[in-house]
């Protein structure tokens, strides 16, 4: 798909990123993948995100991120697959030509590992990551690389696939002005972990989409909420949010990485095979799988 092609339809529905599964000795599990992305494709997303932050990019080599990508690619059928890049700027053009090579139709620019960096690194390394790449670009605000809405409009100014901004930040100011300044040249994912939770908030702030976690067990329940978001239906939001994502939110919050690790339990608890989250990681303790195990069967996806 051409940078424009990406860009409009991933503003067109909803987002996800599968898990990445592997074996009990956390190499790739990529026939156990490939079935779950092509269950996942029948949901109608309009993207999946292969080896993004759910799907554990960062404990991911390049050679595997290119492997992911390359089997999201075989599975997912008429869906767009975008495969995760980042690290430092050497590494990140890498894995973008790595994604490219393997069919991705765009790229989600994950931060630049560690070090807090001025404006101008920031400009930098995203424009350095979108010359060695013909694919569409979206840049990811979050944790130690948050560029400002000047930043983003000079990038936007020198990079013309540059398509998308994911904001993981929860700096509503900040959002407001990114969406104001660049209007309809860019693409507005809303990307907090279990966006849902910010889902209304962010809605008036220009955000044309979000990336669900939960689509990868209880893609039905992800869908009618995103319908209900876009329909403003304040009472089936309400029920959602009560009978699942709070309760989800707390489990969730019993420890830290678990927004990846109880993503992966629930794919395991709908009888998929995503085996364990690699270190520095760790996995849901069993009372924990069993209170999420009760939230699923009640939502009766």
């Amino acid at each position: 798909m051409t940078p424009q092609e990406i860009k409009a339809r991933v503003a067109s529905g909803l987002l996800s990123f599968p898990v990445t599964h592997f074996h009990d000795d956390y190499s790739l599990n990529l026939d156990s993948y490939r079935a779950h992305v092509e269950w996942l494709s029948g949901f109608g997303a309009a993207a999946l995100f292969a080896a993004g932050g759910t799907g554990e990019m960062f404990s991911l080599t390049p050679e595997e991120i290119g492997a992911v990508t390359r089997a999201a690619k075989e599975a997912a059928g008429d869906v767009p697959i975008i495969a995760g890049c980042g690290y430092g700027t050497a590494l990140a053009r890498d894995i973008a030509r790595r994604a490219e090579e393997a069919g991705a139709d765009g790229l989600l620019l994950l931060p630049h590992y560690l070090m807090e960096v001025p404006q101008e690194g920031i400009y930098q390394h995203v424009k350095a990551v979108c010359d060695a790449t013909g694919l569409g670009v979206i840049v990811y605000n979050r944790s130690n690389s948050i560029a400002s809405a000047d930043t983003v409009a000079r990038l936007a100014d020198a990079c013309p696939n540059l398509i998308g901004f994911k904001d993981g930040t929860g700096k509503t100011e900040l959002v407001r002005r990114i969406t104001a300044k660049l209007g309809d040249r860019l693409s507005y994912i809303g990307g907090m972990p279990t966006h849902e939770l910010y889902a209304q908030g962010f809605n008036g702030l220009g955000l044309s989409t979000y990336s669900s976690a939960v689509f990868n067990f209880v893609p039905k329940l992800a869908v009618r909420f995103y319908n209900a978001l876009r329909a403003d239906d304040q009472a089936t939001m309400a029920e959602i949010l009560d009978s699942f994502f709070f309760p989800f939110a707390d489990i969730r919050d019993r420890e830290k990485g678990y927004a990846v690790s109880i993503i992966k339990a629930g794919v395991e608890l709908i009888g998929r095979t995503p085996g364990p989250v690699r270190p520095p990681l760790t996995n849901l303790k069993p009372q924990e799988k069993d209170m999420l195990k009760a939230l699923i069967e009640r939502a009766g996806d």
